[in-house]
C-alpha cells in the first residue's frame, strides 16, 4: 500500500490547515501521511481545537509550524487553504499536484464568543465536505 503524503498550508497555521490536517487523517486513514504548516506560523487557535473535538478529532496537541520544516520533502498534494499561502507557496520536490481552496479565516471574524465559534464550525464542515470528496475520488483512481 503506498501512503499518499499531503502538505496542508495557511498563512498563520492557526485554525484552516490544523482543521485540514486532523481531518485529513481522520478521513483517509493510514493511507495517508498528513501534515500542516503556515508561511507565518503563530499558534493553535483554541477555538480550532474546540470545534474538532466537537466531532470527535483531537488536534490539542498539534503545533502552528512554518513551511520551511518541510523544505526538500515530497508530497503528492499541497493543499492550500487561503490565497495568500497560494500566492507564497514554495515550490516542493516531485511532482506535487497543487490544490487551492480559498476559505474563510474564521480567526479574523469579529463578535461574540458564539459568533466565532459559529465562523469556526462553518469552515470546519466545508473542509470536512472538500476533504470528504477528496478522499472518494482518489479511491477511484
Amino acid at each position: 500500500m503506498t501512503t499518499t503524503r499531503i502538505l496542508v498550508l495557511c498563512t498563520g497555521n492557526s485554525a484552516r490547515s490544523q482543521m485540514g490536517e486532523g481531518l485529513f487523517r481522520a478521513e483517509g486513514g493510514a493511507g495517508y501521511a498528513v501534515f500542516s504548516a503556515g508561511t507565518r506560523p503563530s499558534r493553535v487557535r483554541p477555538e480550532a481545537i474546540e470545534v474538532m473535538r466537537e466531532i470527535g478529532i483531537d488536534v490539542s496537541a498539534h503545533r502552528s509550524k512554518s513551511v520551511d520544516e518541510f523544505g526538500g520533502q515530497s508530497f503528492d498534494f499541497v493543499v492550500t487553504v487561503c490565497d495568500s499561502a497560494r500566492d507564497n507557496c514554495p515550490v516542493f520536490p516531485g511532482a506535487a499536484k497543487r490544490i487551492h481552496w480559498s476559505l474563510e479565516d474564521p480567526a479574523a471574524i469579529e463578535g461574540t464568543e458564539e459568533e466565532r465559534i459559529a465562523a469556526f464550525r462553518r469552515i470546519r464542515d466545508q473542509l470536512r465536505e472538500r476533504v470528504r470528496a477528496f478522499v472518494r475520488e482518489q479511491a477511484r483512481t
